[in-house]
């Protein structure tokens, strides 16, 4: 009773997150079938086999796949396509295997939700400022400065976080579907016919009646689905049964009502086609509607935009990304997170986009491309992950080679929207990619430059040998492995000092998202005075080492917080070609994004007083 009493709150909130992307296709989705730049005549056989299509497509792609097959593959309750990469494990696999080329794939995926990212904003809100040059077509030299004003403040309003705001988004968008479906039906009512479309032969029969035409239009059709990663993506802040029971009671009937009304008004009226949502509503209602159409395009890129962050610091904590600037908004909520650099690059990209394709439609042509590839690299990490978990070989493979000739067929008819701007988000996608796999590659190598050949055991003979001056105190050394690093061992041949006290710290990034206290820290002693200690997170979660060294006592480790000194390598990058490893131009980009990441002592939220930076020179 407890759980059910649970449940029905969380369903509403994911609402305002999970279901704000794909909540908002019905203002542009069938418009652009009909009037968009791939668009195709709207007879009513046309007009009756893209709504079958629409309702399949929902049916197969959101519901068999997302919610019912995808979200059984989570890692330890979350989901989106970097925890699925993270259960296959694939960070220390050799270069070139199979699990390696997965992690690949992953990592694609995951840039190409950064485009993503930037279109979603965009053409939401625009397609919804739109709707005043419906309700007055004098208005309309005004819908890109609104648009972006409404942009950049909801960027500029990212550093408060959206504890407050939040709250409002599950019952406003519980109301946008209550619209959506009371539109739907006044629409049917005017021409019940058009529910004929729920026959999945009208879908064949449009294929086989308009061909090359008909297979272009999956492109447009397949916008009214661009919310599927989403699903899985937010399924750790909800859980399965709350995001299930949202979609069933009312997410899905509202969407289908809604195209289906929109279908019967362009049965009914051709004309109204180029903007079947607006015209669905009475004229008084146009004013209010674009109001709250506003306020849904927010919402659903206010979720894309803590998308990107989340995100962001998987990848960070993974070491798929540089250090960044990661804060925390919100004290009780810890996905609730704020990354300045993602927020304003995204805000730039975002406003690049509308200032530059100037119409909803425009945009059309340039989204759907990266969410389809992303689906694609999802169906077969997916395959994988079955195959590991031992679920049933058989079911595995033929819902795999389904949802491969779904999500082929909706890539392939994307891909005649490549030069219509569908190369935008691929780019950045690409660009992003080339950063994060050369950090990944650099730190690789940079890490074996600098680990230090000596064991903790043979440190411990070496100090005892040599026996350096010994001063008060607590000396941590952060490590990148499991050997003593190597600005501790020039230390003590040109100082001969050491604190009395010595721990080897290293903080390791598990593949799961959450790591409880009880799991946090591993510690042995080496010798006297010599300790080698290991601290551990989830990639969901932001060290802190100082609020972990807490757990020290009850671990019987005799640490004295008070007097602790933290000493930091900070190396100063030279590119050579003579060094292998990496091309010379990868090697001048893993400097230049070592320079800029965020030093180790604020990311580990170090107190600045009692850190020691050791500094020196690697050839990479």
């Amino acid at each position: 009773m407890n759980s059910e009493r649970k449940t029905l709150p969380l369903a509403v909130a994911a609402l305002g997150v999970v279901y704000g992307d794909i909540g908002t296709s019905p203002i542009y989705a069938l418009r652009e079938c009909f009037f968009g730049e791939h668009r195709i005549e709207p007879t009513p056989a046309n007009v009756l086999g893209v709504l079958s299509l629409i309702t399949w497509a929902l049916i197969l792609v959101i519901t068999v796949k997302y919610l019912l097959y995808i979200m059984r593959a989570d890692n330890r309750g979350e989901g989106g396509i970097i925890a699925l990469v993270a259960l296959l494990n694939p960070w220390r696999v050799r270069r070139g295997s199979t699990r390696y080329i997965l992690m690949m794939m992953g990592l694609f995926g995951g840039a190409l939700l950064y485009g993503d990212g930037a279109i979603t904003p965009a053409i939401s809100v625009l397609s919804a400022v739109e709707g005043l040059q419906v309700a007055t077509p004098a208005l309309q030299r005004y819908v890109i400065p609104i648009t972006v004003v409404i942009l950049v403040g909801l960027f500029a309003a990212q550093r408060r976080g959206t504890g407050g705001l939040g709250a409002l988004f599950g019952p406003g968008m519980a109301l946008w579907f209550t619209v959506l479906a009371a539109l739907g039906v006044y629409g049917i009512v005017q021409n019940p016919s058009v529910l004929q479309a729920i026959n999945p032969w009208i879908a064949v029969e449009f294929f086989l009646r308009n061909g090359l035409a008909g297979f272009v239009v999956l492109g447009s059709i397949f916008l009214v689905v661009t919310g599927g990663e989403a699903l899985y993506a937010d399924m750790g802040h909800f859980g399965r049964k709350p995001i299930r029971l949202a979609w069933f009671v009312l997410v899905l009937p509202a969407l289908l009502l809604n195209y289906y009304g929109q279908g019967a008004l362009i049965l009914q009226s051709p004309a109204d086609a180029n903007e079947p949502f607006y015209h669905l509503a009475p004229t008084w209602a146009t004013y209010p509607l674009v109001a709250l159409a506003t306020f849904a395009t927010i919402i659903a890129s206010q979720a894309m935009i803590s998308g990107a962050f989340s995100v962001t610091r998987q990848l960070v904590q993974l070491d798929q990304l540089p250090r960044l600037n990661i804060i925390q908004t919100s004290s009780n909520e810890q996905g609730q997170i704020y990354i300045p650099i993602i927020n304003w690059m995204l805000m730039l990209a975002t406003v690049a986009l509308v200032l530059g394709f100037r119409s909803s439609s425009a945009l059309a042509s340039a989204y759907g491309i990266a969410v389809c590839t992303t689906m694609v690299v999802t169906t077969i990490l997916a395959f994988f992950v079955a195959r590991r978990h031992d679920w049933r070989p058989m079911t595995a493979i033929l819902l795999t080679v389904l949802f491969l000739i779904i999500d082929l067929a909706f890539f392939s008819a994307n891909l005649f929207k490549f030069w219509d701007g569908g190369w935008v988000p691929m780019v950045m996608a690409l660009l992003l990619f080339v950063m994060m796999t050369t950090w990944s590659r650099g730190r690789q190598l940079f890490v074996k430059r600098i680990v230090g050949d000596g064991s903790p055991q043979e440190l411990a003979r070496r100090i005892e040998q040599e026996a350096p001056h010994r001063i008060p105190g607590v000396g941590i050394f952060l490590t990148a492995g499991d050997r003593a690093p190597s600005y501790l061992l020039r230390h003590l041949d040109r100082n001969h000092v050491l604190n009395e006290r010595i721990v080897l710290l290293t903080v390791q990034t598990l593949d799961e998202p959450y790591v409880s206290a009880a799991e946090r820290m591993s510690a042995y002693g080496v010798s006297p005075g010599l300790y080698r200690l290991v601290i551990r997170y989830g990639f969901m979660q932001t060290p802190n080492i100082p609020v972990a060294l807490r757990l020290c006592k009850s671990l019987g480790l005799d640490i004295d917080l008070e007097h602790i000194t933290y000493y930091i390598g900070r190396a100063t990058l030279i590119p050579s070609d003579k060094v292998p490893g990496m091309a010379l131009w990868r090697d001048h980009v893993f400097a230049f994004l070592s320079r800029n990441a965020m030093r180790a002592t604020d990311f580990y939220r170090l107190p600045p007083e009692d850190v020691v930076e050791l500094g020196f020179h690697v050839e990479i």
